[in-house]
């Protein structure tokens, strides 16, 4: 059988390597867009497609395995905490996720435990538990708990329902666009078609990260902002915070809201990863024009709308770890990739109605992009393959090295290495440079 790059590192019963080039290739296709609209496509080129970006399979799925591929100093990273994973119950299997502190004490909250607790009491503990009751529980403490369900009983679902509604990338169009300011497209090259363009990113984990580092990549000025109290996970920002500045400011005070604020007044995106109304209830608010990317575990409608969620948790509900399991064991896909490709479907959405604006013709509002949605693309895609051949690593040209950080290379051919590598976490003023 002759050697298809990429579809062995991304080996999967699900069609996984599709989405995963498809998603950047919507992107992809977007940035030719954004480089035709500035006069910025390849001398004597004509066509769009001239001016979007390559990217080979092997490069792609690289990025998409980052948690497996990234190395400190030598050592790769576990990417998930004792209390992270699949736990039997008295019907059926659980997946949980309790990576960061305060998510861990609220799951053991939920199942009435103390917070020394360890995996094997917990085990003990949801053993008499059924699904459904660990489900609600976690839902009300805000824990972060899902029964490992079948596709067909996904399907059946409210929440999977609303799920497989509407576009993969949802555009909401403003009510009215005079006054839209246009960004200030400073210093544009080809490699660098975003320069200019303010990024707020009030994102965290996987999915939001990388959309905003995408637009890092192309040359976007991309400041993070982050709570004093809720530090990220080291090895998720060292891999996803590369090409930003990283500040830290506390919204829950009067100051720190002020401070994000002006930072709003004077952004041309913003990227966020809240659940509905969160930001409102911050009390913060941007102008009409500020191009507002958005991205959730389960939607902005439905039932689960208000829940929080991760890549692992959708894959457990939707059906997919079922699938991807073998032997009598469950399963997971080969990369998170429900995370990866909803950050490259917002991020290809924001850079489509930034082309648009620079052609005098965008009008949308928000960018709305969910993991549950994507998961139901890839579940509705042909080409299912239960007996696939095993997994490879990355090649080593995939991977690039700074210091003690090794780290897959960014997606697109023409890009060695992202901007820089991810500053050092709180560590940059909340100011535009």
């Amino acid at each position: 059988m002759k050697h298809r790059p990429g579809a062995d590192l991304l080996a999967a019963t699900l069609p996984v390597g599709r989405v995963a080039a498809e998603s950047v290739g919507a992107l992809a296709a977007e940035l030719g867009r954004m480089r035709t609209a500035l006069g910025l496509r390849p001398a004597g080129g004509t066509d769009t497609r001239e001016a979007a970006p390559s990217a080979s399979p092997d490069r792609i799925a690289a990025s998409f395995m980052g948690d497996s591929v990234l190395r400190i100093g030598g050592a790769p990273v576990q990417p998930f905490a004792d209390l992270s994973g699949f736990f039997p119950v008295s019907d059926g299997w659980v997946r949980t996720h309790a990576n960061y502190p305060h998510h861990r004490t609220a799951l053991l909250d939920a199942v009435g435990l103390d917070i020394d607790c360890g995996a094997d009491r917990f085990a003990d503990r949801v053993a008499g538990m059924t699904g459904a009751e660990l489900e609600r529980a976690g839902a009300r403490h805000g824990a972060l708990a899902v029964q490992v369900r079948t596709e067909e009983q996904w399907r059946a679902h409210p929440a999977g329902a609303a799920a497989r509604l509407g576009p993969l990338i949802s555009r909401t169009d403003a009510t009215d666009t005079a006054g839209y300011r246009m960004p200030e497209f400073r210093g544009c090259t080809a490699a660098a078609p975003l320069a200019g363009v303010r990024v707020l990113d009030l994102t965290r984990v996987i999915a939001g990260p990388v959309a905003t580092r995408a637009l890092a990549l192309f040359g976007a000025e991309v400041l993070r902002i982050d709570s004093p109290h809720r530090p990220e996970i080291e090895w998720q920002h060292l891999e996803n915070g590369q090409g930003k500045r990283s500040a830290s400011v506390d919204l829950d005070t009067r100051d720190g809201c002020a401070r994000v604020q002006r930072l709003l007044d004077s952004a041309d995106v913003l990227v966020t990863g809240y659940r509905p109304g969160a930001l409102e209830r911050f009390g913060l608010e941007h102008r009409a024009d500020v191009v507002h990317g958005r991205v959730s575990a389960w939607g902005t409608h439905g039932p689960w709308s208000g829940r929080r969620g991760f890549d692992s948790l959708v894959q457990a509900a939707s059906g997919i770890a079922v699938l991807e399991g073998s032997g009598g064991e469950l399963g997971r896909l080969p990369a998170q990739a429900l995370d990866h490709a909803s950050g490259y479907l917002v991020a290809a959405g924001i850079v489509g109605e930034l082309a648009d604006r620079a052609s005098g013709t965008g009008s949308s509002a928000s960018i709305e992009v969910s993991l549950a949605r994507t998961a139901a693309w890839l579940l509705q895609l042909p080409g299912r393959e239960r007996h696939h051949g095993p997994r490879r690593t990355p090649p080593p040209d995939c991977v690039v090295t700074n210091g003690r950080i090794t780290a897959a290379r960014p997606v697109f051919d023409d890009y060695p290495d992202y901007p820089f590598p991810a500053r050092p976490w709180g560590a940059d003023e909340a100011t535009w440079l």
